[in-house]
């Protein structure tokens, strides 16, 4: 690999230059199962043709023109995006970290334009979770609730307090004792954090927390929207809609673009000058989200990530029975296909080992196993992972 690249990632020892369906292959041929798919990226697997064609038809019409025009591709995905969450408007951005920017910005700005109950508002507060990700900008990482993504670069950015995740006690003593906060910031789960699943009624009392302290409830998506979990947005399993929503890995299926939605008041608070993108929404991305949301919506890929996401759990379950009861098997978590296996002990070392057997897996939390697999999974490359992925922890 090349000295060129700055060494910001423990890279494996692998390069990929082909990718079809749930496959990879790298240079000399091999073919690789993935179960991570460019973590949570490419639910439609990889070189869709519906998304490649919509790449190619667009590369060749127009590219880019910038946000001082009309774009009829991003006006598209735009009401697209409204209609299946509920919301108002969207800003489009190229990555997670910024649309999470873009929140945080509204939240900032709500503060300061709209107040909280008639109070003078000096630094527009965020409660965010401990052991959260939504980042690395410096506002992103700031909000981030993990010490070790900070180290190295503080003064970090103030307006943020961290709470215990899944404790709405926590949220309200921290409401209680700072007259400064704005919003809440979720993610439905933690992704980074360990796939880490709150309580069901947990979305549903921040959402009424809100409502009850003129807070804007923020829903950070990006590793959990876009049919990930089994419905098109994790906070749809609460039946509630937040005020500001994030999306970006799994729109684009591989093509970078993020979104922040907003609702109400919050869809009101940007306007010109406020905040821009020079690349954010350009007609590439957008060809490409609306051919991805689409297929989607075609071949009803939330309902396949629920019904698949059921059939790991119980595959897990049963392949793994003995090492649950002696307690190797600490918990096996998650929502559709978004699954986490807790091990008692830590277990990087099996993302190697995975590899060896040219699967792909990923683990988060130094102990939590983390799949990430196409929504275009079969039953028979599930059975596959399911086999390979026990094989690997009894071995441990």
């Amino acid at each position: 690999m090349s000295d060129h690249i700055m060494n910001t990632y423990g890279r494996l020892p692998v390069s990929f230059v082909k990718g079809e369906g749930c496959y990879l292959y790298d240079e000399q041929g091999q073919r690789y199962l993935d179960a991570l798919t460019g973590i949570a990226v490419c639910g439609l697997g990889h070189s869709h043709p519906a998304v490649a064609q919509a790449i190619s038809e667009q590369a060749k019409t127009l590219m880019h023109t910038s946000n001082l025009y009309g774009i009829p591709n991003q006006e598209a995905l735009a009401d697209k995006l409204c209609e299946l969450s509920s919301m108002d408007r969207v800003f489009f951005s190229n990555s997670g970290a910024e649309a999470n920017e873009a929140a945080i910005k509204i939240a900032r700005r709500f503060g300061h334009t709209s107040g909280i109950n008639n109070r003078s508002i000096e630094l527009p507060t965020i409660i965010v979770a401990k052991n959260s990700f939504h980042g690395r900008t410096l506002s992103t990482l700031s909000a981030t609730g993990n010490a070790k993504v900070h180290a190295g670069f503080e003064p970090l950015v103030p307006g943020f307090i961290h709470v215990d995740y899944d404790d709405m006690d926590a949220i309200k003593q921290a409401a209680d004792s700072n007259d400064n906060i704005v919003a809440i910031m979720v993610e439905p789960i933690q992704g980074e954090g360990g796939l880490v699943t709150p309580e069901n009624s947990y979305l549903q009392d921040i959402r009424a927390f809100c409502d009850e302290q003129g807070f804007l409830m923020i829903l950070d998506e990006i590793q959990t929207g876009v049919c990930r979990t089994g419905k098109w947005f994790a906070g749809q399993h609460s039946d509630i809609v937040p005020d500001v929503m994030t999306l970006a890995k799994g729109l684009g299926n591989g093509f970078p673009i993020g979104a922040c939605l907003a609702k109400g008041t919050a869809s009101e608070i940007l306007v010109p000058g406020t905040h821009g993108s020079t690349f954010g929404g350009n007609p590439l991305a957008c060809a490409a989200a609306l051919a991805t949301i689409n297929t989607m919506q075609e071949q009803k890929l939330d309902q396949r990530a629920a019904e698949l996401g059921d059939y790991f759990q119980q595959g897990f379950k049963k392949s793994l029975a003995s090492l649950i009861t002696q307690g190797v098997v600490k918990d096996i978590r998650g929502k559709g296909l978004m699954i986490g296996i807790e091990l008692a002990q830590p277990c990087t070392e099996l993302v190697k080992r995975a590899l060896d057997k040219k699967l792909l897996i990923n683990v988060t939390a130094d102990s939590v196993i983390r799949l990430l697999p196409a929504l275009i999974t079969s039953n028979a490359q599930a059975d596959e992972i399911i086999a390979i992925v026990s094989e690997l922890i009894t071995a441990l």
